[in-house]
């Protein structure tokens, strides 16, 4: 069995292909059961044990182990450490061990991008991402390889965290600058697309900041008990999921709003299958706001880890 690092991994995930790869997936389908989620109290505070398996009906078959640690912040540390473990579906041999926070950072990000194609408006050419870690600048990059981003900005609670991750984009020739707290709500208003990867349990986009033709995109937020968009974000757009088994049992930006009564699951327009397969529209007009939620989904973690094994050369064994 190949143990496959996160440098590999980076290196060998290219954006558009792997877009295109969970792309495929979604359209074509595997088995992708729901998520196992515990609880794991610590003594600084709750973490979350997820395994999340996936196989196709006659290829490959895989599973996930994170660990999500919120309190590791304070330690200067990643929230979220795994492991992927990538076997054949002929006899059951496994084939490698992946990186599982590389490919799940990459995956997550590759699948906001996919949503994009559908529902961001196609001269889409600002994107604001809210959230300073290790998601962040994934999607700086993810939404840039399917619209033409030429102004990117950053917020974070920690400003410092924000001006350094601009920071590194501009050294790249990027028009990318920090957004200063206060400034939040015009920021908001002027991007195309908005980007939301934090672990927060209080809304932090308003739904009246939005403009008409923009693409919210929430993929922080993965247990019931958080969120980061208010009620009006999702009265006001047109809502679509990675799932809707995910929608249903851990989106709280979507689970809240319909306890309190400002939305219904009825309302959710399509899932990205759906709309892979050209079941359901995406955005139907240039002024519509459209909102896309995810939690994640084991597929998008097999498509990537085949996709990483395609790319090493080991794609047939």
């Amino acid at each position: 069995m190949q143990v496959i690092g996160a440098e590999e991994v980076a290196r060998v995930l290219r954006w558009t292909p792997l877009i295109d790869r969970i792309g495929d997936m979604f359209r074509q389908g595997c088995v992708s059961p729901p998520r196992h989620h515990h609880a794991v109290q610590r003594p600084d505070g709750e973490a979350t044990l997820l395994l999340m398996p996936a196989w196709e009906h006659d290829g490959y078959i895989g599973v996930k182990i994170v660990n999500v640690f919120p309190q590791n912040a304070a330690a200067g540390l990643p929230a979220i450490a795994g492991l992927y473990l990538l076997s054949e579906g002929r006899h059951g041999r496994p084939l490698a061990c992946i990186d599982g926070s590389e490919l799940t950072r990459r995956r997550t990000a590759a699948a906001s991008a996919l949503a994009s194609r559908h529902l961001a408006r196609g001269d889409a050419d600002s994107l604001l991402v809210v959230g300073t870690g290790r998601l962040a600048p994934m999607l700086l990059e993810a939404h840039a390889a399917v619209r033409p981003i030429r102004r990117f900005r950053v917020w974070g609670r920690n400003p410092e965290k924000a001006e350094a991750l601009a920071a590194t984009y501009r050294r790249q020739g990027l028009d990318c600058e920090a957004v200063a707290d206060d400034a939040l709500p015009d920021a908001v208003a002027a991007a195309a697309i908005i980007s939301c990867a934090t672990l927060s349990t209080e809304p932090i986009i308003r739904g009246e900041w939005l403009s008409p033709g923009s693409h919210l995109d929430l993929v922080g937020a993965f247990r019931p008990s958080m969120r980061e968009s208010d009620d009006a974000c999702l009265q006001r757009a047109d809502v679509y999921v990675d799932t809707y088994a995910g929608a249903r049992g851990e989106a709280g930006d979507i689970l809240q709003a319909i306890d309190a009564g400002s939305f219904r699951e009825a309302d959710i327009r399509a899932d990205l299958a759906e709309l892979e397969r050209g079941e359901r529209a995406g955005r139907t007009a240039q002024d519509r706001i459209t909102l896309f939620k995810s939690v994640g989904a084991s597929l998008e973690d097999l498509a990537a880890a085949i996709e990483v094994w395609g790319r090493l050369g080991k794609a047939g064994d």
